[in-house]
């Protein structure tokens, strides 16, 4: 049996050997099967649904659960990293993951599939962080250019390749188990990762690594649960006035927590929310910006697939394939414009994106208006691409945005905390779509209204994007001008995955 490497200080890079390359394409492997799961169960849901009867609101947990117990999690997994070695959490996040998917792989019955989702999001949370922070502690300065441009090339795969694979699998109803395939796939990936990890990765620590906030942590979740469980619940319970209560008092546990951060980092100096960074005024607006953009995004990809799979009757593969020329517009407009346009335009280019979206969206609505239950994939290729340029020239450009003004000493903390609302408007769009979308849909339709029912609540769902990119649109004005990262800003940030938004 081969020994385990030593421990290494971050920013050291291991030997140089063929190890590290065997260790890059694990790490890699668990990313892409990370990002591949989170964007394979939206075009699985109608299957979910018709096989279990789960109910409107917990298909949004199904989704929300796992980008909750994400965003929750994630601050905590990578600090538990460098405090405890991120091979060591890796391989607990890796082997977490793995049997979180067969437990939803062989979920009984709704209940089990939403806990084990958020389980499974809870793992992600320890395994993600520490895939490029293992990058950054084996590979030489010289080297990391190239990894983390392999490192984007898998984004962008797994970004493509989930809703395709997840509709193959459900279509091909391997064995008669429907659905089940989309997570146990995960079962001899995730085995091998942690048993080549074991032999593989090098660990390392941080020399100073920042002590857990687990109070913050608490307060987070209660806080974002008080929110979204009376939107997501609503509903079903015929809005009951505990649940406004409820809201209302999420409002409180938040003052809460602006108020025991402030505790812990006069005390400590290691806060969950590094709060002096909303004092730059790009950094605010670019959270909120990253905020929004979550929500956005989780409404419309929840109950665009609804619509094409429940609404139109399409076929899961019929509906994944659809989303290809969104996939390669995103990619194509990503790469121009961080290489070509925002060096020359600034935030500009971020605001023509969200106008872009808009008009993306506007087109998707007057052709489901015109068209109907006769709408074809290829007339739905225009919004999508037109949508697909707007959101590849905001998600490249923004964290940079972000960043551009924050002192470097707090570069780490900033990406962390931009991942994580990330995740949390994520969250709280798909929890949202109980109100914009379900909210106009019966629970009893004849076959005769099912078609024009979905798509007016489609419609409907679309006009809250458009108006979300309408104020992200305003509040890119407190952006900088003209976004730059330093290159010691950049190296800090590229410790910290930038997860896509597009894929929770």
């Amino acid at each position: 049996m081969t020994s385990t490497p030593a421990a290494t200080p971050a920013g050291v890079a291991a030997p140089s050997d063929r190890r590290r390359w065997f260790a890059l394409a694990i790490v890699m492997t668990a990313a892409f099967m990370d990002l591949v799961d989170v964007t394979i169960v939206n075009i699985a849901i109608p299957s979910i649904t018709k096989d279990t009867g789960a109910t409107s609101s917990q298909i949004q947990w199904i989704t929300a659960g796992y980008a909750l117990a994400f965003a929750a999690m994630l601050i905590t997994g990578g600090r538990l990293g460098d405090i405890y070695g991120r091979k060591k959490l890796f391989l607990l996040g890796i082997s977490g993951f793995t049997l979180a998917s067969a437990l939803c792989g062989f979920a009984a019955n709704p209940e089990m599939l939403v806990a084990s989702r958020i389980l499974q999001g809870g793992m992600a949370a320890m395994m993600v962080p520490q895939v490029l922070s293992i990058v950054h502690a084996t590979f030489p300065a010289e080297e990391r250019g190239k990894v983390f441009g392999l490192f984007g090339a898998v984004v962008g795969l797994g970004a493509v390749m989930g809703p395709l694979l997840g509709a193959l699998l459900t279509e091909w109803n391997i064995a008669g188990l429907e659905w089940r395939p989309i997570f146990l796939i995960n079962l001899p990936v995730g085995i091998a990762g942690l048993l080549l990890g074991r032999k593989f990765i090098s660990e390392s620590k941080a020399p100073k690594a920042l002590k857990l906030d687990l109070v913050g942590v608490v307060l987070v979740i209660v806080a974002l649960l008080m929110l979204l469980f009376p939107l997501i619940q609503g509903r079903e319970l015929g809005w009951p006035v505990w649940g406004y209560a409820m809201m209302a008092g999420s409002l409180v546990v938040i003052a809460g927590l602006v108020a025991y951060e402030k505790k812990k980092t006069a005390r400590d100096g290691s806060p969950l929310i590094e709060l002096s960074l909303f004092k730059v005024k790009s950094f605010a607006a670019g959270i909120a910006v990253q905020t929004t953009f979550g929500i956005a995004l989780g409404i419309f990809f929840l109950v665009w697939t609804l619509y094409m799979q429940m609404g139109l009757g399409w076929s899961a593969l019929k509906a994944g394939t659809t989303g290809i020329p969104f996939s390669i517009a995103v990619s194509a407009a990503a790469g121009m414009s961080v290489q070509l346009l925002v060096p020359r335009f600034g935030r500009k280019v971020l605001q023509a994106g969200a106008l872009t979206m808009i008009a993306g969206l506007l087109i998707y609505i007057w052709e489901v208006d015109r068209y109907g239950a006769t709408i074809a994939p290829w007339q739905m290729a225009l919004p999508l691409v037109v949508m697909g340029v707007g959101m590849g020239l905001i998600v490249a450009p923004l964290t940079d945005a972000v960043l551009s003004e924050v002192p470097k000493g707090h570069s780490g903390s900033a990406s962390g905390l931009i991942n994580t609302v990330q995740q949390m408007g994520n969250a709280l769009g798909l929890g949202l779509v109980s109100v914009v979308f379900f909210g106009s849909i019966s629970d009893h339709l004849v076959p005769t209204e099912i078609e024009p029912t979905f798509a007016n609540a489609f419609m409907d769902s679309l006009w809250w994007v458009v108006a979300v990119l309408a104020v992200i649109f305003v509040v890119m004005f407190a952006l900088p001008k003209k976004p730059k990262l330093g290159a010691e800003e950049a190296a800090v940030a590229d410790e910290m995955p930038q997860e896509p938004v597009l894929t929770h």
